[in-house]
């Protein structure tokens, strides 16, 4: 039943009459649905579509939200949403009082914590935002990132590259962090598109190490003379790698080994619905 500090993660609070309108009007995530008592996945997109911000979004009160960012990329939400924030009655702001943690298979926690479930996938958890100070921890950060990981479930800064991938090569399109019924926000237009024709040929997939050790974020996946990609975080013999679909595909119809590094490794499939990390000995189409 571990609970985990997440140090690496911080609250941005967004509180105010209009905050909720504020919200809707900008970020990928139906915040007018969003229930009390779930973090749900989201992001503040460039107008070209792709991904500055990802975070978990949840409710504080009745006209108040918790962002929950990775820490070192507070001040510039901070500072990126008050240049949205125009006319709107909204309080925008770092929270330093709360820290982070995770919590998964069950687990007990101080009453005055505020648990609030994963709402990226139910195996998650819950996430915790508690008074800095002491707080009971029994789990690492790294066995977080390795149950994350484990579950296919990617995270900006550490599997994609911040304002360089869009919202479907990140998975959020299945992990609930786009709505595409809410109307608009900003790259809306490009998230769509995308969307209704299908065009997303890159996706973030669970890899597995087979003859070797885990290489390096951003090492390149290769199949024969094709680049398919590059490697994202790891734990252990499995992480996580963006691969271009189309030529994993032309790679597996030639029967070629897909590498990274120099360690062979066999890739998985981009959808929560069938979701198995490959084998060790064949890799999954």
């Amino acid at each position: 039943m571990p609970i985990a500090l997440l140090p690496d993660r911080a609250v941005v609070a967004v509180s105010g009459p209009d905050a909720t309108a504020f919200l809707q009007g900008i970020l990928t995530c139906n915040v007018e649905t969003l229930p009390e008592g779930e973090a749900r996945l989201g992001a503040l997109l460039t107008p070209q579509g792709k991904i500055q911000f990802d975070f978990l979004l949840s409710r504080d009160g009745g006209n108040g939200f918790r962002l929950d960012v990775a820490a070192e990329r507070v001040p510039d939400l901070v500072k990126r949403l008050g240049l949205y924030r125009l006319r709107a009655k909204v309080t925008v702001a770092a929270d330093p009082t709360l820290g982070v943690a995770a919590a998964w298979d069950g687990s007990e926690t101080a009453a005055d914590t505020v648990r609030v479930r994963d709402g990226r996938l139910p195996a998650l958890g819950e996430r915790l935002y508690f008074s800095q100070g002491a707080f009971s921890a029994d789990a690492t950060e790294e066995d977080y990132h390795a149950h994350r990981i484990g579950l296919g479930v990617p995270e900006g800064g550490r599997d994609f590259a911040l304002s360089d991938a869009f919202p479907h090569e990140a998975l959020m399109d299945q992990l609930g962090g786009v709505d595409f019924k809410k109307g608009c926000y900003v790259g809306q237009e490009v998230v769509s598109r995308m969307q209704h024709r299908g065009t997303a040929r890159t996706r973030i997939l669970p890899i597995v190490y087979r003859d070797g050790p885990a290489p390096a974020p951003g090492t390149e996946v290769t199949a024969g003379a094709r680049s398919l990609g590059t490697t994202g975080s790891a734990a252990g013999h499995r992480g996580l790698a963006t691969i271009r679909l189309d030529r994993l595909g032309d790679a597996l119809a030639a029967d070629e080994p897909v590498r990274a590094g120099g360690t062979v490794a066999a890739v998985g499939k981009p959808d929560f619905a069938t979701f198995a990390f490959p084998t060790d000995t064949a890799a999954a189409g």
